[in-house]
């Protein structure tokens, strides 16, 4: 069936247009539009007009209901039957209808009220031409929600609606997300409900993490809830070593952890023992002590390597003298932190009573000369003899063997059967000066005696007893001090030193009775006392003529 026209007005200019240039016969005369109903979408308009997008009834069909819908594509020519009228054109004013361009169309059969369909066909035909539906109206009394409900696991929307805030997945609704503390949007942070029903954009929340610490050499941290934010990790460190750095690091909002990385670094020193202090005794005779220990204990607190232990001071098993003696140690671990110790070792000398040197005598001692051990001899000066102990050991009880000797004049026996027995009361005691001189006139003879006389302290102080060979026989006199000698004594003697009476002639013996000088004329005692402290003095008489200086000066 033809197409026709609704209403007049419905054609507008164009369609009018069509008909004065003749490709269109005379239009019939349509009645006036039917008063405006009421849309189930709120929308008032002409019968046909006012509904959705697809919700317009097709020819040939009846309407649908109120609020229903129907497949209908934006600019398709609809063709409605409309009632036949006796006026041939409408006036302008007195349409609602929109103005659109024609096609030809027959509209048969009478209007239904409100339908816009007529029942009777009309002898004039009116077309146009739909324009593209309004966006839809929607009655949000019948349709409350046109979106899906949003709904976001650990976050929150909150909507904005145009109808007010009971509405909250209407169209036009703008909803903005958010999460949870401790989880983070991905995706759209706002979103709006579309004419397609559905969302602008999707969004969800993740929970934020933080990587997983490293580990920590020689520590470890212990965390509240993983890598999870707020998360709050605490570390700590081996015995021995001490954290340097953040003690606690906390995953943060943006995904990384507060502070920086710890490190554990060994400061504490090693502990180190020293053995006990001690105290010894001198061993007899000496004034040290050997004195032993063992190593001191060390160990590292942290990785039990000790890099080096060295010792202050003398070895185990060194002598150490009289006193007290500070004995150190100090080790280094592999961070060379140090720790030192220290102990002290005592040595003790026991000792006897200082001894006195008899009168005319003097002492000889080993050691230190009192010590526990040392040795003491008594000796006598030239021309006394020792009467009593000649040695006396100084004992552990700190008391001295034996007792003090005396040092009495030397008595001289000059009652002997040979010179060799004379010689011998002399050995290892005195030296001997031997004079022999043709008679007591001898000018050389004379010259020598007066010069020994003023030289006797230097002849004592040395050692040195004078023996007299004067004369022809049988008036030869031969004496040492006032002890007269035998003819044959004197024989011996002169025989013995090879000794000439025919003129003046001296021997000067050792202590040993060894000949080591010969004068053929008088000499100084200077000259003799000069070589007897050359070559004759033992180490103990130049220690003493050292000590005690010269007397005689």
């Amino acid at each position: 069936m033809p197409w026709r026209p609704t209403c007049r007005g419905a054609a507008g200019k164009g369609a009018s247009s069509l008909y004065v240039q003749g490709f269109l016969p005379s239009p019939p005369r349509l009645p006036a539009c039917p008063p405006p109903v009421a849309s189930p979408w709120g929308r008032r308009g002409c019968a046909g007009q006012g509904v959705p997008a697809g919700a317009r009834p097709s020819p040939g069909r009846p309407p649908p209901a109120p609020g229903g819908q129907g497949p209908v594509s934006a600019g398709v020519a609809r063709v409605q039957q409309l009632r036949p009228s006796s006026s041939s054109t409408v006036p302008p004013a007195a349409s609602s209808c929109p103005g659109t361009q024609a096609r030809a169309a027959s509209l048969p059969g009478p209007l239904q009220r409100g339908s816009g369909y007529y029942t009777a066909e009309s002898h004039t035909n009116e077309v146009y031409v739909e324009e593209a539906p309004p966006e839809p109206a929607l009655d949000y009394r019948r349709v409350p929600q046109w979106c899906a409900t949003l709904n976001i696991h650990r976050g929150e929307a909150t909507c904005y609606s145009p109808q007010g805030g009971s509405y909250r997945s209407s169209l036009g609704t703008r909803c903005e997300l958010s999460c949870a503390r401790g989880y983070r949007l991905v995706g759209r942070s706002a979103v709006q409900c579309l004419p397609s029903r559905r969302w602008s954009g999707m969004a969800y929340c993740r929970q934020i993490r933080c990587h997983v610490l490293p580990a920590v050499l020689r520590g470890s941290y212990v965390c509240s809830a993983g890598v999870q934010m707020d998360s709050r990790c605490d570390y700590t460190c081996l015995p021995g070593y001490q954290l340097e750095g953040d003690r606690s690091r906390t995953c943060m909002e943006d995904g990384r952890w507060s502070g920086s990385e710890p490190i554990c670094v060994d400061v504490e020193p090693p502990k180190i023992r020293c053995p006990d202090s001690r105290e010894r005794i001198a061993e007899p005779g000496k004034l040290t002590a050997t004195v032993y220990w063992d190593p001191p204990r060390v160990k590292d607190s942290a990785d039990g390597v000790i890099k080096r232990v060295m010792l202050r001071g003398p070895e185990p098993g060194s002598e150490f003298p009289e006193g007290e003696h500070v004995i150190r140690y100090t080790t280094y671990d592999q961070a060379y932190n140090r720790a030192s110790c220290k102990f002290r070792i005592r040595v003790q000398v026991r000792r006897c009573p200082v001894l006195k040197p008899p009168q005319h005598g003097y002492l000889s001692c080993t050691s230190d000369g009192n010590n526990y051990g040392a040795t003491c001899e008594y000796l006598c000066d030239g021309g006394y003899e020792r009467q009593g102990t000649s040695l006396r050991v100084c004992q552990s009880t700190q008391q001295w063997t034996g007792s003090q000797p005396l040092c009495a004049p030397m008595q001289i026996n000059t009652a002997v059967n040979s010179a060799a027995s004379l010689l011998d009361q002399f050995y290892e005691k005195r030296r001997l000066l031997v004079i022999s001189a043709p008679d007591s006139a001898n000018r050389y003879y004379k010259m020598q005696i007066s010069m020994l006389q003023q030289a006797t302290c230097g002849l004592d102080l040395r050692h040195v007893t004078i023996i007299e060979l004067v004369g022809q026989p049988p008036h030869e006199v031969g004496r040492i001090r006032e002890h007269q000698l035998s003819v044959g004594i004197m024989e011996e003697l002169r025989q013995f030193l090879h000794l000439t009476r025919s003129h003046f002639n001296m021997v000067l013996l050792d202590k040993a009775g060894t000949d080591r000088e010969r004068y053929i004329l008088p000499v100084s005692p200077d000259e003799i006392f000069d070589f007897i402290d050359t070559y004759l003095l033992s180490e103990q008489e130049a220690a003493q003529r050292a000590q005690g200086g010269d007397p005689c000066d």
